[in-house]
Parts: C-alpha cells; structure tokens; sequence
C-alpha cells in the first residue's frame, strides 16, 4: 500500500524583507469535510493522499516546521488604488514536486489574517465550487491557470448576502506574486527591498533572463507578453475574468481568483456579468486594454530600478508599453484567423475576422457555437445561416481557405482553437446550487465532461445549447467574498 507523500514544503519566499508576508495559521473549523479532491492534480505534483481526513490534517496541522503566510500586496481595484494582501487565504509553503518545481499551496477561505481588514477571511461554498469548477475547465482548454487541489465544507455558515454554507478551496499556482505586490513594494518599501522582489521573482520564475544587461527591464516585456497570450486565450474561447484589477494580474501569466467569472453566450465585446461592474471596465472586448492598463502600472511599480535616470527609466519603460498595441494586434488577429482554419497571419485577412465578427454581433450570434459550426460545418441551428451577408462572407471564407491553406491543416487548426464545450453558465449554476445543497452529481458529471472540451460528442449536445434569453439578461456573477 502507498503511503502518504506529504507536502515537501520550501520557503524562499520568507527570504524577501518581512514587509512582504506575516507568518499566519489557518482557523480551525467545526466540522471540515473534503467534497471534491482532485487526485489527477495530486499525482502531477506527487502528491498522494489516501483519504479524506489525511488530507484534513495536512492542511490544518499544527506542526511548527510549517511556516505558513499570507502576503501583502496593493492593487488597482476598478481604477482606484488600495493597500491589500492575503486577507481570507493562507500560503501552507511552496511545495516542491518530483521534477524540483516549486508550486504555491494555498488555503483560500481559512480565516483572518492581519490583512482581512473588516473582512471575516471567510469563502462560500459556492464560490470555491465555482473556481474549482472553472479552473478545471481553463487548464483543459489549454489556458494557464492556478489548479484546484480540493474543496472542503466547513461546517459553518457564514454572513453575505443571505446566510450561506462555508468552504474552502486549496489553490495550486505557480505563484502568487502580482501587479500588485510590485505596486506594493514601489509604493510602502524601500528601493532595495523592490530590488529584492524583482530579483527573487526573476530567480524563481525567470532565471534565465539574469544574463541580460537589464533583468528588470526584461522583466516587464517577460510579463507583458505572457498576459497578451493569456488574455488572448481568453478571448479564444469567450472567457470574462470579471474583475481584472492589478492585484489578480499574475507576473507568472496564469488565470487566477475565479470572482465573478463567465462564458459568454451571444456575441457582444460590451458583454459582462458581474454584478458589480457597472461601467463595463472589465467586458470581453474591454479586457485588452485593461491589460495594457495594468501593464503600464506593472511598468511604473519597476521605474526605480529600471534605471537610476528617472527620465531614462521612463523612456525605457514607455518603449516596451508603446510595443503593446502592435504585438496585441499580430497575435490577437493570428488567434482569430486559425479559429477559422487560417494559418497564415497576413494583415490582408484581417478584415475577414472584423466582418465575421459584426455579422455576429448583428445577428446574436452565439460566440462557441458560430466558430464550432464553421469547424464541422454542419449544424444547421447556426444564427447566421438565413443572413444574405454571412452567406456572402462563408463563401469568401471558403475561397481563402481553399487558396492559402490546405483543407486538413485548416480542420486541425479550428478543432484545436475552437471547443466544442465550455462550461454554460446555466448549466454551471445550476450544477452549483445542486452541489451546495448535497447533490454532487450534476458538479462531477460537468468535471468529467470539461476534461474534453475539444471532443465532439452528439450525447452531449444539451451542454452546447446556449441558456433561454431571458437567463441571459437576468444573469449577474458575484465576487463571493
């Protein structure tokens, strides 16, 4: 029989000046009990825990070789500036897995800390079975992000906005360090300790870049790029982050914090769901230039120790942002031209996306399943199909495809860029509500589809189907917190 691999837990980053972290304890709660643990994860981080409540004492133990923290970090939230850190999630160590790669553990949902402010440092259930349920999904759909280890019950029921059943969930990153931890250091630490983060960031994330003449520098260019790509992938399979503030911008370019988080249905770049962006800063379309924008805060945070010439600095910087919008444009448009079976990213056919896409818009087209019909070419159920313009449009499409691409390179593309699956967000709520109240079957049959989210299967067909339009309009997301 196996035994138990515990978590084989390093500290590096306790070695950054103490203004960074507080050495904090998950609370302890009345009755924990583990309702989803994810043992394909555990085997990928050599993990192996053999029962429930060997898990449980993994994560609230008491041993004092465990140095568990919470970090302080600020944020630009919705625009506005704010001192934050750590407040409902503890960091049980970076656990090393058998390939020396370090991840964080993280208890989301354990308590107060000294960052909670007038927070209780408490999660609903719901929402940790959210982000466990859509971080899942985003790592099958080839998107970096942090994973779900397991979600527990905690045997209490916590204020919002009714009474509602509390949880917590244990996150696995690469790392925790944002936007935001380096607005932190720029704004309440000393030049040397912002060296100290940049340095232990580069060391940890990018070592290879310590060969250049400028590490910080690159550093900006490393994360702006990697935020590109990663947002790009969002746009790829209709994905709305929801609340895209400095502080859930990771410079280890994975999706993180899973608030108010959807699929969009019927194509609109206004689209949002959440219940608190008012003003639409944070829409599917929006979501390119509040990365810019962040960037450039990531860009100002880093000044000090780009160049000692402030003026020098600036220019520095300003060059890698004034790089964005170029860089943005080839590998949003190259994304876009191989969902519809284009390999070749040439300026030429780009029009072809911007038609498509208002032909969409015009139409309330659904955004998955307009490219999946291009893809199989044989759903008849497609929105555009009666319109004059998209009938003009496909056999242009045709045309291009037939003249630069060879039809099985085209196929490979789009069945590899366009899911056939992503998790509904009525389908998602309701598996939700279901496994809130005790029944986990809808939660784990939806787990196991979205592990193929690229297969195309015709029993699944009711996972396809877009909600009723009145679901569409009613819906709102909720941060959870």
């Amino acid at each position: 029989m196996q035994k138990n691999k515990k978590f084989n837990f390093d500290y590096s980053y306790l070695s950054l000046p103490n203004q960074f972290y507080s050495i904090t304890k998950t609370n302890t709660f009345p009755k924990p009990k583990v309702i989803l643990l994810n043992k394909n994860l555990c085997s990928s981080i050599n993990l192996i825990i053999k029962n429930h409540e060997d898990l449980i004492k993994l994560l609230f133990t008491k041993d004092k070789k465990i140095k568990s923290f919470s970090q302080a970090y600020a944020g630009h939230q919705f625009g506005y500036f704010t001192k934050l850190g750590d407040g409902r999630a503890v960091i049980l160590g970076e656990h090393k897995s058998i390939d020396k790669q370090k991840v964080d553990i993280q208890v989301k949902g354990s308590g107060k800390t000294p960052y909670s402010r007038n927070g209780d440092g408490k999660a609903t259930l719901k929402s940790m079975l959210r982000e466990y349920l859509i971080s899942e999904a985003i790592h099958y759909l080839n998107i970096p992000t942090s994973r779900s280890l397991a979600v527990l019950e905690t045997g209490e029921t916590i204020q919002r906005q009714t009474l509602e059943e509390g949880g917590i969930l244990i996150r696995v990153m690469k790392s925790h360090i944002r936007v935001g931890t380096f607005e932190y250091a720029s704004y309440f630490c000393s030049e040397e300790n912002l060296k100290s983060l940049a340095s232990y960031t580069i060391n940890r994330l990018y070592p290879e870049i310590n060969d250049y003449e400028n590490p910080s520098l690159i550093l900006l260019t490393k994360v702006m790029e990697k935020q590109i790509d990663l947002i790009i992938n969002w746009m790829r399979v209709g994905f709305i982050h929801g609340v895209m503030n400095t502080d859930n911008t990771s410079v280890s370019g994975e999706t993180f914090d899973y608030g108010p988080c959807a699929f969009i249905n019927e194509f609109n770049t206004d689209t949002t769901y959440s219940s608190i962006d008012h003003n639409k800063r944070y829409s599917f379309g929006n979501q390119a230039r509040i990365i810019k924008w962040n960037i450039s805060r990531f860009a100002e945070s880093l000044l000090p120790i780009i160049h000692k010439n402030k003026e020098k600095a600036l220019q520095l910087a300003q060059d890698i942002i004034d790089s964005f919008d170029d860089l943005w444009e080839r590998k949003y448009y190259g994304m876009m031209l191989n969902k519809i079976g284009i390999e070749t990213n040439n300026k030429i056919s780009y029009p072809l996306v911007d038609r498509l896409l208002h032909l969409m818009k015009k139409n309330r087209a659904d955004y998955n399943n307009t490219f999946l019909s291009l893809t199989k070419n044989n759903l008849s159920n497609n929105e555009l199909n009666n319109d004059f313009e998209y009938i003009r449009w496909k056999k242009e499409w045709k045309k291009n495809i037939n003249t630069k691409t060879k039809t099985h390179i085209a196929k490979n593309l789009m069945k590899t860029n366009n899911p056939v699956i992503i998790p509904r967000n009525h389908i998602v709520e309701n598996a939700i509500e279901e496994a809130s109240n005790g029944n986990m079957n809808s939660f784990q049959k939806l787990l196991k589809i979205i592990k193929k989210p690229y297969g195309y299967q015709e029993k699944l067909i009711s996972y396809m189907k877009p909600p009723s339009s009145d679901f569409e309009k009613k819906y709102k997301t909720y941060c959870g917190t």
